[in-house]
């Protein structure tokens, strides 16, 4: 695939990191990526640091950032060779993740344990419509129970 230059083709770079031509042009477009001269042939040439370019592009988006937020990171390190701001810049946006990630499984948590409680509602009830408590004051589910109380159910207060 190298050419004895040490550059690659643009159809090599997209094949090898699972990329259309058309995404390794655009991130080209951005500043992701640097191609050397033409070849003889005016096909672009990408020299082999792009392959450690693509590898970052691949981490930094399986984390959720998007392409404007990477491109900052890679103006970042032109301009700040010793790496410490790119570090303590990806540090805060790792930590963002972080917590938009723990309110989404928080938020799951609440929606799994509602549906655990219908599932053991409704197990016990032959019919879909029924209540599964023959009289309220008495039933399992009465702190639970939609039908019974007027306002949210208790995981919906705090």
């Amino acid at each position: 695939m190298k050419n004895i230059d040490g550059n690659y083709k643009i159809g090599e770079l997209a094949s090898m990191f699972g990329l259309t031509v058309r995404t390794v042009r655009y991130y080209e477009e951005l500043g992701l990526l640097k191609s050397s001269d033409r070849s003889e042939g005016l096909h672009r040439r990408y020299p082999e640091r792009n392959i450690v370019y693509l590898k970052r592009i691949a981490q930094l988006k399986s984390y959720g950032l998007s392409l404007g937020e990477i491109k900052e990171f890679f103006s970042l390190a032109a301009r700040d060779r010793s790496g410490e701001a790119c570090r303590r810049l990806l540090i805060c946006k790792y930590k963002e993740r972080m917590e938009a990630e723990e309110r989404i499984v928080g938020e799951a948590e609440l929606r799994l344990k509602d549906l655990r409680w219908h599932v053991r509602q409704l197990e016990t009830v032959k019919d879909f419509f029924e209540c599964p408590g023959r009289q309220c004051g008495a039933c399992d589910f009465g702190e639970w129970c939609e039908m019974k109380l007027d306002g949210p159910k208790p995981e919906e207060e705090e």
